[in-house]
């Protein structure tokens, strides 16, 4: 088998692969590298229309990872509305999704009446949700979860944006979780510092 043989079946491996991912922005950033790749195979093997399909495709996995990069941090993109915990679609959103909740927040079990929910919508999805409690003046996030599709992304930062709304409640501190999978504080420019296995953030 030569090499180039070996690159068009690595390109159709990587396409394959591509389309199993569930998150956004790594399938267009797999797919984009797959089609990269297949292109230059059917150029060497002189297929012509699929040079063309390869091409198109790579533009338009282009277009989409600009347009996903640019609307990251963007708060026109991602609104945050504030519901009671209680609300039938939030605890709906937290059954759907609670077996992934327990893998990311393995200390997180049930809402509280007083806690402070909110959601993070991206259109008419909702793609996070955070939830934060009382302790005195300090709100202890008890969840900060974001979907799969999404989890390249950082939605919960939206709510930390809007940390005076925290303080005119009479927080002083906002503390994340101990033993949260891959959190994200780290990534964004709110003001969280590592304080243990949790982070911190003054308000």
């Amino acid at each position: 088998m030569s090499w180039v043989d070996v690159l068009g079946w690595l390109g159709s491996a990587l396409l394959v692969f591509s389309l199993l991912q569930t998150r956004v922005l790594r399938f267009r950033v797999l797919n984009l590298a797959a089609c990269l790749s297949l292109v230059l195979f059917n150029t060497l093997v002189q297929v012509w229309p699929m040079v063309g399909m390869n091409i198109a495709t790579s533009a338009i996995n282009l277009w989409f990872l600009v347009r996903l990069l640019r609307e990251r941090h963007d708060e026109a993109a991602f609104v945050v509305l504030q519901v009671r915990s209680d609300d039938a679609y939030f605890q709906h959103f937290l059954g759907v999704h609670e077996e992934d909740i327990r893998r990311i927040h393995p200390g997180f079990t049930a809402t509280e009446p007083d806690d402070l929910a909110f959601q993070v919508e991206r259109g008419d999805e909702t793609v996070g949700v955070v939830l934060v409690r009382r302790d005195g003046d300090v709100a202890r996030v008890q969840l900060d979860y974001v979907t799969p599709r999404f989890r390249d992304f950082s939605p919960g930062e939206f709510v930390w944006r809007r940390s005076p709304r925290l303080r005119d409640r009479g927080f002083r501190r906002v503390v994340t979780p101990p033993g949260m999978v891959n959190p994200y504080y780290d990534r964004i420019d709110q003001g969280f510092r590592r304080e243990g296995d949790a982070y911190v953030m003054e308000l």
